[in-house]
């Protein structure tokens, strides 16, 4: 929840704003215009321009433009922070020991300062991981399809390391690739890669490949059809997984 909001604040509300989230371990967030300085393994300046910039309790600091997901820069936790103003400009410090990295920002103006207490002790429950859907299957390999079985997983090739690597009911060597979502041709390109590897392999033989992932594109699905590859639908829900099937030489 919110401490203290100030919008447009004067440099010196801003500055008692920041040392209070210091001392209290608050969480900060500043947006304006500022230039930010990087040195350490390397040495970056980025020029004035408009940036949300977060400073968070564990010493992570994060600067973010109105772009892309990643920040522009960022210190890990464990840095320390500091403030200060210089000159009419507000210039907040990161400093990382080890090793030694520091990042200095320099505010000309502050649209916003927001001081906050977050109160979050719960751990991430991932679900619906590829990991999930790997665990599912070795637990029952009838859930890929009857009679499949199971030899090993991350299963090394030239082209990388399949899944799950097994056996279908009549004996023919399957190499099984799982993603967590929808997918395009790329993944499509990733299995047959891994089943050319392993055809290649002494003794040459058929291999089967299959791709699980809860949908794919018209696109994929066209690519599929050509390199003569399989996919299976598998989702993971809280009833369970939801199945659904198409190859190359299905009538549907």
């Amino acid at each position: 929840m919110p401490v203290l909001s100030l919008p447009d604040p004067p440099l010196e509300d801003a500055l008692d704003l920041l040392n209070t989230g210091f001392e209290c371990g608050g969480m900060i967030t500043l947006v304006g215009e500022c230039e930010v300085d990087y040195d350490g393994r390397a040495s970056s300046h980025l020029p004035p321009g408009e940036r949300l910039v977060i400073l968070k309790p564990d010493g992570t600091l994060l600067v973010h433009r109105d772009e892309q997901r990643k920040p522009v820069n960022w210190q890990p936790p464990g840095s320390t922070h500091s403030a200060r103003i210089d000159r009419d400009r507000l210039i907040v410090e990161s400093v990382r020991s080890s090793p030694h990295e520091e990042i200095e920002i320099v505010f000309e103006t502050l649209m916003q300062a927001t001081l906050l207490e977050l109160d979050d002790a719960s751990d991430l429950a991932l679900a619906g991981s590829e990991e999930d859907l790997r665990q599912r299957i070795l637990a029952d390999p009838d859930v890929l399809e009857a009679g499949f079985k199971a030899m090993v997983t991350e299963r090394e090739t030239a082209a990388g390391a399949i899944d799950i690597y097994g056996q279908d009911a009549d004996g023919t060597p399957t190499a099984v690739e799982l993603k967590r979502r929808r997918v395009g041709p790329d993944a499509v390109g990733q299995l047959n890669r891994y089943v050319e590897a392993l055809e290649r392999d002494p003794p040459s033989r058929s291999i089967r490949g299959i791709l699980v992932a809860p949908s794919v594109t018209d696109r994929a699905e066209e690519l599929l059809a050509t390199e003569d590859l399989e996919f299976i639908s598998l989702t993971t829900e809280e009833s369970g997984l939801s199945q659904g099937r198409s190859s190359p030489n299905s009538e549907e």
